[in-house]
């Protein structure tokens, strides 16, 4: 997926999800940040393009330990431990840029270290991935509308 849909997919969860958490603003700054992290393992992401990324990439491939659950569910838990204001925010925007890979081809790999993988049909940058992306803005727009009118 490219980025601009993972954002609008995770932005959906995260209109979702926002009347549940009590720090609304540090909620969907930390989710819109962090559905970019799983790409921190390709030279070709927004990220992984910076310098103190490139060392990494040496010793993980794209779409392994990264884009993974079990990555996911470890760096929640140290984030629950550490820093428990942003685990929220983090785990809905990372698991859902990996939902989103997982609606690719390419896929996820969830269970990491296990070859496993969950994928389906969409080409990343694709017209399917176009429609997919426009389709959910829309629903974002109306739930930003409603939200706003039930506020």
């Amino acid at each position: 997926m490219l980025i601009k849909t993972h954002l609008v997919i995770t932005l959906f969860f995260v209109l979702l999800l926002l009347g549940f958490v009590s720090h609304k603003i540090i909620f969907i700054v930390v989710s819109l940040f962090a559905t970019y992290l799983p790409d921190i393992d390709t030279k070709n992401s927004k990220l992984g393009k910076k310098i103190i990324f490139r060392p990494l990439q040496i010793f993980v491939k794209h779409r392994g330990f990264f884009h993974s659950f079990t990555f996911l569910f470890l760096a929640t838990f140290v984030l629950v431990m550490i820093f428990p204001i942003i685990a929220p925010g983090f785990f809905v925007g990372y698991a859902s840029h990996l939902f989103a890979d997982s609606l690719t081809i390419s896929g996820i790999t969830p269970f990491f270290p296990w070859k496993k993988k969950l994928f389906w049909k969409i080409r990343t940058g694709s017209f399917t991935e176009g429609i997919l992306f426009f389709v959910i803005l829309i629903i974002n727009l109306l739930l930003i509308v409603k939200y706003i009118l039930n506020s």
